[in-house]
């Protein structure tokens, strides 16, 4: 009963962006494989896998293949994405995996083209003989033809949306979803909601910068803790000496801003170099000038 049901199975077509995005993660996971071993030879002389690089790579890719294409059909990035390649040869139109030569050909074509193109451009590119010169040649206007194919079929590929890469195509390999994709029903209450949270956080995201956010902090500090009243004489100055009006400590270097209250030079500095039209927390003042305090406060008041 198992095996009729999978034979049955149908084939569900795939979007063009998850093919994309299968291939995308694909080099990604190349990326990475070569960076972990590379790092494995950190402690080893610089340069000592420049030689056999070629060579290495179409090994690691050869295990990839192994374990991917040759076992499960289908790819790593095509796993996580729940696709796999199908036998687009076959008339059937169920499910057929790739046969072994579909196989041996994509590695092939992949892992032994690349191979040879870096090989290649390895073991000519410091001859200078004219025989040498002109298999560079060859091989140089064979690869750039592999690419304009390339192009072409990803053009036909963005219109048709069946083989996403030139291999794909000569091998006639497709993409198909392993498992049939279920419909979502989602209601339009909750898509409604979605979609205005989203509005609402990307309004928020757009709009927070252009708030200063320190400014209004001691604006609002300034409503709740009014400070009124208060003289310009010399005892009057003297007693507000002992609190800086932003720190809330004894001022460190105490300045001015033309106004009867008092600030350590590093706190009004730095908010004023943050805020140019920064004002009195206490009294919403502007800064009109910085200047020291001229009162001299004797260290006994510290004590009192």
């Amino acid at each position: 009963m198992a095996s009729s049901l999978g034979n049955e199975k149908s084939v569900n077509p795939v979007l063009r962006i998850s093919q994309l995005d299968a291939l995308e993660l694909n080099k990604a996971l190349e990326q990475l494989v070569w960076s972990q071993f590379t790092s494995c030879f950190h402690g080893f002389k610089p340069g000592v896998l420049a030689h056999f690089e070629p060579e290495v790579k179409a090994f690691l890719c050869l295990i990839l293949w192994k374990f991917t294409i040759y076992s499960k059909n289908a790819t790593v990035g095509q796993a996580i994405l729940n696709i796999q390649y199908k036998n687009n040869l076959s008339q059937s139109e169920k499910y057929q995996p790739l046969s072994k030569h579909q196989k041996l050909w994509y590695l092939i074509f992949t892992v032994g083209g690349r191979w040879l193109e870096e090989r290649c451009y390895d073991l000519f590119s410091n001859r200078q003989q004219q025989s040498f010169c002109k298999i560079k040649s060859y091989i140089g206007f064979g690869s750039g033809l592999l690419k304009l194919c390339g192009l072409v079929n990803f053009l036909i590929f963005l219109r048709k949306g069946t083989f996403a890469t030139l291999t794909e195509r000569i091998l006639g390999i497709r993409s198909v979803f392993c498992k049939p994709q279920n419909v979502r029903q989602i209601g339009f209450e909750y898509m409604n909601r979605e979609l205005l949270w989203h509005g609402f956080a990307e309004f928020l995201i757009y709009l927070l910068p252009l708030i200063n956010v320190q400014k209004l902090k001691l604006k609002i500090s300034s409503w709740f803790l009014p400070i009124a009243g208060l003289s310009n004489s010399e005892n009057s100055l003297a007693v507000h000496c002992r609190e800086c009006s932003l720190c809330g400590e004894w001022p460190t270097m105490p300045h001015t801003i033309g106004c009867p209250h008092v600030f350590c030079y590093y706190c009004i500095k730095s908010n004023f170099l943050f805020d140019m039209y920064f004002t009195c927390p206490k009294c919403g003042s502007e800064v009109h000038s910085l200047q020291p305090l001229e009162y001299k406060i004797e260290m006994t008041e510290l004590h009192v």
